[in-house]
């Protein structure tokens, strides 16, 4: 029989989770994303440095503009919410929340003492809407999305289709950013290593869950252990 301490199925874990501070966690991820923007346009059009060109790599020749990835790209923003709106606890998503703000912080700080652009779009985008806004999203930002929404479903003992959509959804937010020459291969690159360097120790360096004020769940399943 199932503990009387975690609900019964994987769905009923999920949407534990989702219910859970439901509010606070729709409210802050769109506060969190428009200061991140905020800092990040500031920085783009008000570079404290030389802007430096980042070069083009034999990947970055063989793949064609494809407007039609856009969806893709746009859907970071949507995927970046799904992480905070499984944790359970408060605790929880307060931890969560410094580690990504840590995270957008050391993005930007790198970005004002390295600022970088693409090289000069070979084709006309103007007849593209959308790609006007498009400065960059970092890819920092997807990979410690998709590595944390990989040890939420792991702990809710989902099924492993749910795993492979997650990680199918980011490698089309990767590839994506570079189909729509918003970034180019080593941008993608060095933006994984730096959203892995996070968010590895994210979720090994996080308070414990204790259940005082919140309806125990995941009990013994803490701090990294799947």
């Amino acid at each position: 029989m199932a503990s009387p301490s975690r609900p019964q199925t994987w769905t009923a874990d999920i949407g534990l989770r989702i219910r859970r501070h439901f509010l606070l966690k729709a409210v802050g991820t769109t506060v969190f994303t428009w200061l991140f923007f905020i800092g990040y346009f500031h920085l783009l059009r008000n570079p404290a440095y030389p802007v430096a060109v980042m070069p083009l790599t034999l990947l970055d020749h063989l793949i064609p503009f494809q407007p039609y990835t856009l969806g893709a790209y746009l859907s970071l923003w949507v995927y970046v919410g799904i992480a905070p709106g499984l944790q359970l606890t408060f605790r929880e998503l307060v931890a969560y929340g410094l580690w990504i703000g840590a995270l957008c912080i050391t993005g930007l700080a790198l970005f004002y003492f390295w600022p970088t652009q693409i090289p000069p779009l070979a084709v006309d985008v103007s007849g593209f809407p959308g790609f006007a806004m498009l400065q960059g999203v970092d890819a920092a930002v997807a990979i410690f999305t998709a590595i944390w929404i990989e040890h939420l479903l792991r702990q809710a003992h989902t099924p492993v289709l749910l795993r492979v959509l997650n990680w199918t959804w980011f490698a089309a937010i990767a590839y994506s950013t570079l189909a729509v020459k918003q970034h180019v291969v080593l941008d993608v690159v060095a933006g994984a290593l730096l959203g892995m360097s996070f968010a590895l120790p994210s979720l090994r360096w996080r308070p414990r869950a204790r259940f005082r004020g919140d309806a125990p769940l995941v009990g013994a399943d803490i701090i990294g252990h799947h």
